[in-house]
C-alpha cells in the first residue's frame, strides 16, 4: 500500500483533496482511504496500484501544495542525510564570504553553474576557494553571524527526528568553520564538510583534501545505512542541487527542496511550496508530536 501526503504551504481544501484523489484514479490507482495529519494543513490518501504512476499523475495536483508519495511502511525514517547551503541554511557560504571580499557576483555565477551541474564540482570549488586568499579568519564568524540564517523548519525537523530516534548528518560541500555550527543550532548529530586552509590567520585561498564532494555525500549514506543495520527504505535525504543527486538517487526517499532541474528531475518528491516541516507530516508526525526548541 502507499501513501500520498499532500502538504499545503497555507490551506489545503476539500476541493484540493478531491483533485488528487481525481488524478490518483486517473491513474489507475484504488483509493482506500483519506485521513487528515493535521486539518487543512496535511492529509494522507491511501491507496493501491504503481507508484511511478502516482507520483507521475500528482505532479499535475494545481494550487501551492507539495505532495509525497511512498510506501506506507517505513514512511518514518530512521537515517536522515541532508544539504547545508540552500537546504537547511538560506544561503550559499562561499557566495557570502566572496561578498565580503568584493567577489560574489563572480562567484554567485559559478556557484549557480555547478549546482545546475553544468561544472565539475571540485574545479569550480577551488577556482572560487581561490578568491578569498587573504581573507581574515575572523571574517568567516563575522559572516556567519550576520549572513546565515536557518531554513523555516529546519530545527523542528531534525529535533522531532532525533526524538523518535533517527540519526541525523549533515553533509555539506561547504565548510567545516559554517557547518559544525550550524549542526549545533539545529540539533545534527554529526557534521562533514570541507575545510578551508588557514595560516597565520589568514585564508590561504585553498581547500585542504579530501573534498567533500558527491561522491562523498553517497558514501556516508551508505555507510551510515550498514553501520545503524538499517535498509535503503529506512533513509531520507533532501538536498538542492547537482552535487546531492547520487546521495538523493541512493536514499529510501529523495527530496530536492527549491532544487535544480537535474536535482529535481531525479528526486522522489519535491518541496517547492511549504517549508522543512513538510517532511514530518510525510513521515506522518502531526504538530503535537513536532518538537520545536
Amino acid at each position: 500500500m502507499f501513501i500520498a501526503t499532500l502538504i499545503a504551504a497555507d490551506r489545503l481544501s476539500a476541493d484540493d483533496i478531491s483533485q488528487a484523489r481525481d488524478l490518483l484514479a486517473e491513474a489507475g490507482a484504488e483509493i482506500l482511504g483519506t485521513d487528515w495529519i493535521e486539518r487543512e494543513k496535511a492529509v494522507d490518501i491511501r491507496f493501491t496500484g504503481d507508484l511511478a504512476g502516482a507520483r507521475n499523475a500528482l505532479g499535475a495536483l494545481s494550487g501551492s501544495i507539495d505532495v509525497i508519495v511512498q510506501a506506507e511502511t517505513g514512511r518514518a525514517k530512521k537515517l536522515f542525510i541532508a544539504d547545508m547551503d540552500s537546504t537547511m541554511i538560506t544561503v550559499e557560504c562561499l557566495d557570502e564570504l566572496a561578498d565580503y571580499a568584493g567577489f560574489k557576483p563572480q562567484v554567485s555565477a559559478i556557484t549557480e553553474r555547478a549546482m545546475r551541474g553544468e561544472l565539475d564540482f571540485v574545479a569550480a570549488l577551488d577556482e572560487r576557494v581561490a578568491l578569498l586568499e587573504g581573507m581574515d579568519e575572523e571574517i568567516v564568524t563575522r559572516c556567519h553571524i550576520e549572513r546565515v540564517a536557518l531554513s523555516p523548519g529546519a530545527v523542528s525537523l531534525v529535533r522531532t527526528m532525533r526524538a523518535h530516534g533517527t540519526h541525523t548528518v549533515l553533509v555539506s560541500g561547504g565548510f567545516t568553520l559554517f557547518a559544525d555550527r550550524v549542526a549545533a543550532e539545529i540539533g545534527f548529530d554529526r557534521a562533514i564538510a570541507n575545510r578551508l586552509e588557514i595560516s597565520a590567520g589568514s585564508l590561504t585561498g585553498r581547500v585542504i583534501r579530501p573534498i567533500v564532494d558527491s561522491a562523498t555525500k553517497r558514501r556516508v549514506l551508505l555507510e551510515e545505512t550498514e553501520r545503524l543495520g538499517l535498509a535503503r527504505e529506512d533513509t531520507l535525504a533532501i538536498g538542492d542541487g547537482a552535487n546531492d543527486l547520487a546521495m538523493i538517487e541512493q536514499s529510501g526517499l529523495g527530496i530536492a527542496y527549491r532544487g535544480k532541474p537535474k536535482l529535481r528531475d531525479a528526486a522522489d518528491a519535491r518541496i517547492d511550496h511549504g517549508d522543512l516541516s513538510a517532511l514530518l507530516y510525510a513521515q506522518g508526525y502531526p504538530r503535537r508530536e513536532w518538537v520545536e526548541s
